[in-house]
């Protein structure tokens, strides 16, 4: 069970769920319900694929391991283009509603009918790129300007994307947390509305909103299975695509929802750090992970909340696994279907192979032979040029 990826140490850190009511209070049914039926109405919307991979859950000893791809994702290549746009259009009503003194409809802006007013009405963002390209493609969907604020690590063609969809792109020479001030601050002295992902004291609607729109995914991975996941490895980042999975499954699920483990990157392990001290807590990045859409220092208030009471495991995993992850996926074991993946689509499948691999650990985590583990595919190929660079095992700077 060691020889599809490199020997790891892996940091783990166990809690008790706590019962509680934020996966109903904080991201509630309506506000999916909401969600699924605007995004689902989308041109260019599909579900997409549910893979069982049979041949590796053989090979490491579990019952099952369903990878949900969201490479095929509205041709974004990514989860995020369930949330950055859905929370776009959401912060487009409010506004519009409130300068015409009536309720409007979500329906009417995205047929065009205020696209006049929705050019007066500039949305900007931090991003790593996926969330950023998603607000960038909202935008031009519904008729509004686009700012979104990049670090210095981000890739030139992440940039380029968001560039093609028509945002303005400012590149700072600071981390991810640096560009998230950056966009509040400017956004507040230009009058524009910052979309942001992640959540802080007095702003939670648009996070809520993009939480929200990872229902449709969550949902659709319901449907398809007959039983529910004994497990979920879902990635960190700021919490919130681990907190919107979450708080489906458990509305779903109820008290059969699987059991969470949360994965970050040694080098952004802000949940993990969160868990340890039993509140969120911000971490300094040093380094720059390869999982460029998992380098956040600072959790999500709002995320926190779901994963405070529901998650149970936060694991880190180094760098050093993500390449050989993205290579199996692509390279797979006979029988299993090929899946191009994003860097940091892998963390779950490094982190449960690698888990696999240290029999005190599978036993921490409760995976045996009957385990039925599911991951989240968070991202196909968002910059071709690390993808070939890992494929041809490059260094990736």
């Amino acid at each position: 069970m060691t020889d599809l990826l490199p020997a790891a140490t892996l940091g783990h850190i166990a809690t008790q769920r706590i019962k509680g009511d934020a996966a109903h209070r904080v991201l509630t049914k309506d506000g999916f319900d909401t969600a699924e039926a605007e995004i689902t109405a989308w041109d260019g919307y599909a579900p997409t694929p549910l893979h069982a991979l049979d041949a590796l859950a053989s090979h490491i000893g579990v019952g099952k391991v369903y990878y949900k791809d969201e490479g095929p994702r509205f041709g974004l290549a990514s989860f995020k283009a369930l949330g950055g746009s859905y929370a776009a259009l959401r912060m487009l009503q409010r506004e519009l509603s409130r300068r015409r003194g009536q309720e409007v409809s979500l329906a009417d802006i995205r047929t065009g009918k205020y696209r006049n007013e929705c050019a007066g009405i500039t949305l900007v963002s931090a991003t790593d790129g996926n969330h950023g390209r998603s607000l960038a493609w909202g935008c031009q969907m519904f008729g509004a300007p686009c700012r979104i604020y990049i670090h210095a690590e981000v890739s030139e063609g992440r940039a380029k994307v968001m560039r093609d969809y028509g945002a303005e792109v400012i590149r700072i020479s600071g981390d991810y947390d640096a560009s998230v001030a950056l966009a509040k601050s400017e956004a507040e002295a230009n009058g524009w509305f910052v979309v942001s992902d992640t959540s802080w004291e007095g702003y939670t609607e648009p996070p809520r909103d993009v939480m929200s729109g990872y229902c449709v995914m969550t949902r659709e991975v319901c449907r398809t299975l007959d039983e529910a996941p004994t497990h979920v490895f879902l990635q960190g980042g700021v919490g919130g695509l681990a907190a919107g999975v979450i708080a489906a499954l458990v509305q779903h699920y109820g008290d059969a929802s699987p059991r969470v483990v949360i994965v970050e990157p040694d080098l952004a392990a802000c949940l993990f750090e969160s868990a340890g001290q039993g509140k969120a807590t911000s971490v300094t990045i040093a380094e720059e992970t390869i999982m460029a859409g998992l380098s956040c220092g600072e959790p999500s208030a709002l995320a926190w909340e779901i994963l405070e009471q529901e998650a149970t495991d936060y694991l880190t995993i180094p760098d050093t696994l993500v390449p050989p992850a993205v290579r199996l996926l692509a390279r797979p074991l006979p029988g299993d279907p090929v899946i191009e993946a994003g860097e940091s689509a892998v963390a779950g499948l490094a982190a449960l192979i690698a888990a696999r691999a240290n029999a005190d650990l599978s036993k921490a985590l409760g995976l045996d032979g009957t385990s039925r583990v599911l991951l989240i595919g968070s991202e196909g190929i968002t910059d071709p040029e690390i993808y070939q660079q890992i494929m041809e095992d490059q260094a990736v700077a």
